[in-house]
């Protein structure tokens, strides 16, 4: 659980006053690569012994896997909108079937194994996303994920493009007039209170923390290095792809232009999803996306391969058509988190062996990010699919929430609340 000790060290340092980003801890003599908000978090695992601190690590962990499928299978609609008898099946033991299943894919197990907070920032961001759309305070979870650890800010950054689109539809419907009111919708207002909420940890920590934060913001920040050797097998964003496969440690000019053609298409397919009512299609686009673009996402941080995997899994289900096909894209999918393949090829600590991989060892440790680019594509897709099926049923687009989704391209705001509010607003107009 060595990043656990990492974390606890952090919280040791911001306790005692000592520079957070000076420190350095465990064997491995690992750096702290977190905001300094999140340091403030850690201050309460000092206050316990080392055996009892993992234990209630891991037993909290287990837990929040548990909340983990409970959410995603809120976020899919399933089991209820699952044929037969299945769709009768109660979901918190459905959850707990099923979390003891996930319990075994490489990024759940090598969270457990790290101490590693991926689950409460997954659940954090998927549990904000599920609350009504009018709610209050709906987007202050993915803003104070956002805070512990940056990657979440893309939702918000998500959610201010389908608002921005979604204001143009109501402003469209209105006929031109009534401005910012008219265009003002619960994205809009989600994607406010992310942003708020964000802010409000860079400022708890700027007051606790005034040094450590000015050092974080002023450059620690820009510094992807610091968190490991970036071609290694582990990292499965498009940087460490593209390291492994151009045999270089920095892959330049070549990973900024990908990374920007990817979070164009990914944002792009992710706002055409949410406006068609496919909120799980829409929240997972954006989760693959945020997991693409940055710089380092170790294997641990792809615990959103257990919502991924529900979904393709509920589509198979679901569908009478291709049935064979979507339960082999599923089995697929699910078998690529589950073999472990990414660790097949040589990766001793310290060697820089990725550096010289076969063309076969570059597939092994390439495919959570080739997968979630296939996913991106079959996400536009099924998003082109609804609109055009609502454009033939005569209904507005970007109002197609329901005569889109429920017919059966999957997961259509089945109470989420992310997209449902203002595609029926538009509809209505």
């Amino acid at each position: 659980m060595i990043d656990l000790m990492v974390y606890r060290a952090e919280g040791w340092t911001a306790r005692t006053g000592g520079d957070l980003y000076a420190m350095r801890a465990t064997y491995a003599d690992l750096p702290n690569t977190y905001p300094p908000f999140a340091s403030l978090l850690f201050i309460p695992l000092t206050l316990l012994d080392v055996g009892p601190m993992r234990f209630l690590v891991t037993a909290g962990n287990l837990g929040l896997l548990v909340a983990l499928v409970h959410l995603s299978l809120r976020l899919t609609g399933l089991p209820e909108r699952l044929p037969g008898r299945v769709a009768r099946l109660p979901r918190p033991a459905l959850a707990f079937a099923l979390a003891g299943a996930a319990v075994w894919c490489e990024p759940v197990w090598t969270t457990l194994r790290y101490g590693q907070i991926n689950l409460l920032l997954a659940v954090l961001v998927l549990w904000d996303l599920s609350r009504p759309a009018g709610h209050r305070w709906a987007g202050l979870g993915t803003g104070i994920a956002a805070g512990v650890k940056l990657t979440p800010a893309l939702f918000a950054a998500f959610l201010a493009v389908a608002g921005a689109v979604r204001g143009w539809q109501l402003l469209r419907a209105a006929g031109g007039r009534g401005g910012i009111a008219a265009a003002w919708n619960p994205l809009l207002r989600r994607a406010a209170v992310s942003a708020a909420a964000f802010a409000g940890t860079v400022a708890t920590a700027a007051v606790a923390l005034p040094r450590d934060s000015l050092t974080f913001w002023s450059g620690t920040v820009f510094s992807a290095s610091r968190a490991g050797h970036l071609e290694q097998t582990a990292n499965q964003s498009l940087r460490g792809m593209l390291a492994r496969l151009m045999h270089t440690t920095d892959p330049g000019v070549w990973w900024a232009v990908t990374v920007a053609v990817v979070a164009v298409a990914g944002l792009a397919a992710g706002t055409a999803a949410l406006l068609a009512g496919l909120d799980a299609w829409a929240v997972l686009a954006c989760a693959m996306t945020a997991l693409l673009i940055s710089p380092v996402s170790w294997s641990h941080h792809w615990v959103w391969c257990v919502p991924l995997v529900l979904l393709l899994g509920g589509e198979a289900l679901r569908r009478s058509h291709r049935r064979a096909w979507w339960t082999a894209v599923t089995a697929a999918v699910w078998l690529v988190f589950c073999s472990y393949a990414l660790w097949w090829v040589p990766h001793t600590p310290g060697a820089r062996q990725e550096l010289r991989q076969t063309g076969g060892q570059m597939l092994l440790s390439a495919g959570y990010p080739a997968l979630a680019v296939g996913f991106l594509v079959l996400t536009a897709a099924v998003a082109a699919r609804a609109w055009r099926r609502a454009a033939r049923r005569g209904t507005p687009l970007g109002g197609a929430v329901r005569a889109g989704g429920a017919a059966g391209t999957g997961g259509a705001g089945a109470g989420t609340g992310v997209g449902r509010v203002g595609s029926q607003a538009v509809a209505k107009e």
